[in-house]
C-alpha cells in the first residue's frame, strides 16, 4: 500500500512549504498546483480555466445569481470528479503529499494515509505573507485576501464533502504553525508519518 500525506490549510500558514519539505525529506512525490495541470489535461480543458474553478464550490442558484454562473455550475461539478480521480490515481500509484482539494476526505479510505491541517493566527499570516509572497500588497489586502480565500476553502470543502473546514475530527493531526514554527511542524509531521 503506497504511504499518503494529505494537507488542509488556511491560506498563509505554511502548508505549502510545509508539504513540500516533508515530501523532500521522505522521497515523496509532491502535489499541489500541479494537480491543477493533471486535471486540465483529464478533461481537455484550459489550465487558467482550472486556476479560476480551483477549490471553489459552485454557486448556489438564487436571485442575485447571473444565468452566466447557473451555467458554470456543471463545470465545477465536473472539474471536481476529475481532480478527485487524478488524485485517487496518484495515490494509488506512489507515495506523496498532496496538498488541499479535499484530499483527505477523497483518500480518508486509504489505511496508509495521514492527514494534516495546518492553521495560525491571522496576524502571523498577514505578516508572512507580506514578508514573503505579497510584498506589493498593503495589510489590509492581504487580510482581505486571507478571509476571501479561506471563506472560499471552508465552502469548497463543506459543498463537497459534507465537513466543516478546519474540524480536528477530519484530520489526524491539526498543528499551529504560528505557534510551532515552520520546522517543529515538519518535525511532528515526519514523526507522525514513521
Amino acid at each position: 500500500m503506497k504511504k499518503i500525506i494529505t494537507f488542509s490549510r488556511e491560506f498563509g500558514a505554511g502548508a505549502g512549504e510545509i508539504g513540500l519539505k516533508v515530501a523532500k525529506a521522505l522521497g515523496y512525490e509532491y502535489y499541489d498546483k500541479e494537480l491543477i495541470l493533471k486535471t486540465a489535461r483529464e478533461i481537455n480543458m484550459d489550465a487558467t480555466a482550472v486556476i479560476n474553478l480551483d477549490e471553489k464550490a459552485p454557486v448556489v442558484f438564487g436571485f442575485t445569481q447571473s444565468l452566466f454562473d447557473l451555467y458554470n455550475a456543471p463545470l465545477n461539478e465536473q472539474l471536481y470528479e476529475a481532480q478527485r480521480r487524478v488524485i485517487k490515481e496518484i495515490a494509488e500509484r506512489k507515495n506523496c503529499v498532496i496538498v488541499g482539494r479535499n484530499a483527505n476526505s477523497i483518500l480518508g479510505q486509504y489505511d496508509s494515509s495521514l492527514h494534516v491541517f495546518i492553521h495560525a493566527d491571522f496576524s502571523w499570516r498577514v505578516k508572512r505573507l507580506k514578508e514573503e509572497k505579497m510584498q506589493a500588497y498593503t495589510e489590509e489586502k492581504i487580510e482581505a485576501r486571507i478571509k476571501q480565500v479561506d471563506k472560499a476553502r471552508e465552502k469548497f470543502c463543506s459543498y463537497y464533502t459534507g465537513r466543516n473546514f478546519g474540524n480536528a475530527d477530519n484530520y489526524d493531526l491539526s498543528l499551529s504553525s504560528s505557534s510551532l514554527g515552520i520546522d517543529r511542524c515538519i518535525e511532528l509531521i515526519l514523526k507522525a508519518a514513521e
